[in-house]
């Protein structure tokens, strides 16, 4: 077998279950480290030394240290999308995590507010990497069956990050010197450090595989997920002659450019980017961000203010695990209304209790933040981040997915920002904005967001009936049966085979398979890998 650039995951020694939840998992540092650079600020604005290193900020400036993250986040997020499609999945997740390392140095030695802001939007170029291209893949290695389960999973690391970035505050605040904000900057180093090294043994996602026609390897990394190694597997073969359909199909369609993707598929499109939008501004990142200024106003004061964020921290990774099992019984749409219910209570409560200024506030609101978490990071913490790869086709699975993501980034931003001055604006009233942003996301899941619960990606067209009609029958149409649109029965499963290995990597072509019709429509790019077309000689 060629073996530049390997990819199958082999090099791990595992296959099906454990392969695919070891890599669900070891991913999972991308969004951990995504949730860790949310919280790390949150606790080191807060102490003296930072304070006096930076000559006591001011909210405003405090607001751009921390929200300018999502300024370069967001603008890598529009162009990652491209990027994977070209590099692949694995090189992205790569270039992302060696990004965030830089930006992570660049914190961690900064001499100034001018050296922190430009080390915070190089550390934002690889987050809004990691973000987009990671869910992308998440979505392309997973079964119908646990698909959501897997993403959940995903989450949680997002959600552990941001809980660890809390506590390595908390024991930091011990430390009397510059060293008690500069040493959590640099956790995030070690962290991005070590995905880099994964990314280099973790599979590339079969999908881009097969879509750029390194059909070898596609097959390879589809029995290794489902076969148990075996290329011969029915079941990893059925998986490849689907994935390799819609590929083939797809490619009908012509260029994939953005104008054409919102012409077809604004449906889609709208509901993965409003699911970005409303998980900020249904206020996760007012607790995210700021939530020893919260805990502050609410009565708690210095390091009594962290204690309460890392408790709060805790309840959060544990009420992300629920989903887990929940999301392929009860589906999206279930779990997202039930979130956005109880989250209008909690933030209704919390403004309240503010309100009021009684001596038993600062109880209160720790326990109504409490609760207003664990019930984001039941419902809409992990769903968005499921949602918009899950319901986008391939052919512009990562595009959308950047549009969406960049969505999440923008309002990230803009909640970060605005967050500290409107605490000193308009105080309580602000916990009741995004209650009633919690109210209108119920709203419109109610009302728009299909289920999607175990639906096939390759089968999302028949939810959303936006399937491809083709023009009237000329060229490549023409060798298509006679349809009113492109099917699993347009094509003959014989003309879909995947190559057959042996154990030297070696390519078998299966007796009376012949695959013309895949070689019409295979791009002619020379690579390293041996398309399907390629004969059986090495």
């Amino acid at each position: 077998m060629v073996t530049t650039g390997r990819s199958d995951g082999t090099a791990l020694g595992l296959t099906g279950q454990p392969l695919l939840y070891f890599t669900s998992v070891f991913v999972s540092l991308g969004v951990f480290l995504f949730g860790y650079d949310q919280g790390v600020m949150s606790g080191i604005i807060t102490g003296p030394y930072f304070k006096g290193y930076f000559n006591n900020p001011s909210r405003a400036q405090l607001g751009t240290m921390v929200a300018i993250l999502e300024v370069g986040a967001f603008f890598s997020s529009l162009v990652v999308g491209r990027v994977g499609d070209i590099i692949g999945r694995r090189k992205t997740i790569l270039f992302g995590a060696i990004i965030f390392v830089i930006g992570g140095a660049l914190q961690t030695f900064s001499s100034g507010i001018l050296s922190m802001i430009f080390g915070r939007i190089i550390a934002g170029l690889g987050v809004g990497a990691l973000s987009t291209i990671v869910p992308v893949y998440q979505s392309e290695i997973s079964p119908p069956h646990n698909r959501g389960k897997l993403a959940c999973i995903e989450f949680t690391g997002n959600v552990v990050g941001y809980a660890s970035s809390v506590w390595v505050d908390y024991a930091c605040s011990f430390i009397e010197s510059d060293y008690s904000w500069r040493t959590p900057l640099f956790m995030q180093c070690v962290m991005g450090f070590l995905l880099a090294v994964g990314s280099l043994i973790i599979s590339e996602s079969p999908r881009w595989l097969l879509d750029n026609d390194h059909d070898e390897e596609g097959i390879r990394v589809l029995a290794n997920l489902h076969g148990g190694g075996d290329t011969t597997n029915e079941k990893a073969r059925q998986e490849f002659r689907e994935i390799k359909l819609n590929v083939l199909l797809t490619r009908q369609e012509g260029e994939r450019s953005y104008s054409e993707m919102w012409r077809r598929y604004t449906r889609r499109l709208i509901i993965a980017m409003s699911s970005q939008a409303f998980a900020q501004l249904n206020g996760i990142n007012v607790i995210s961000y700021y939530a020893p200024l919260v805990f502050e106003q609410a009565g708690w004061v210095g390091r009594d203010a962290i204690l309460m964020t890392g408790i709060n921290g805790i309840v959060y990774v544990v009420s992300t695990i629920p989903p887990w099992y929940l999301v392929d019984r009860w589906g999206r749409r279930p779990i997202l209304l039930s979130g956005a219910s109880i989250m209008v209570v909690a933030l209704s409560a919390i403004s309240g209790f503010m309100y009021l200024n009684t001596p038993r506030t600062p109880g209160l609101v720790v326990i109504s933040v409490i609760i207003y978490n664990a019930f984001f990071g039941y419902s809409w913490g992990p769903i968005p981040w499921l949602y918009p790869p899950e319901i986008l086709p391939l052919s512009i699975r990562a595009k959308g997915a950047s549009l969406s993501t960049a969505t999440n980034w923008a309002f990230n931003w803009l909640v970060g920002e605005l967050t500290p001055v409107l605490q000193e604006w308009i105080k309580w009233r602000l916990y009741l904005v995004h209650a009633f942003f919690c109210a209108c996301s119920f709203v419109l899941v109610y009302f728009v967001y299909p289920e999607t619960k175990g639906v096939q990606l390759e089968e999302m067209d028949s939810i959303f009936n936006d399937e491809y009609i083709p023009a009237e029958s000329s060229g490549r149409e023409a060798l298509l049966p006679q349809a009113r649109s492109p099917s699993r029965s347009a094509i003959a499963d014989n003309h879909l085979e995947p190559p057959v290995l042996d154990n030297d990597g070696k390519r078998h072509r299966l007796p009376g398979k012949e695959n013309w019709f895949i070689r019409m429509f295979s791009r002619g790019k020379n690579n390293d890998y041996r398309r399907l077309e390629a004969g059986n000689e090495d």
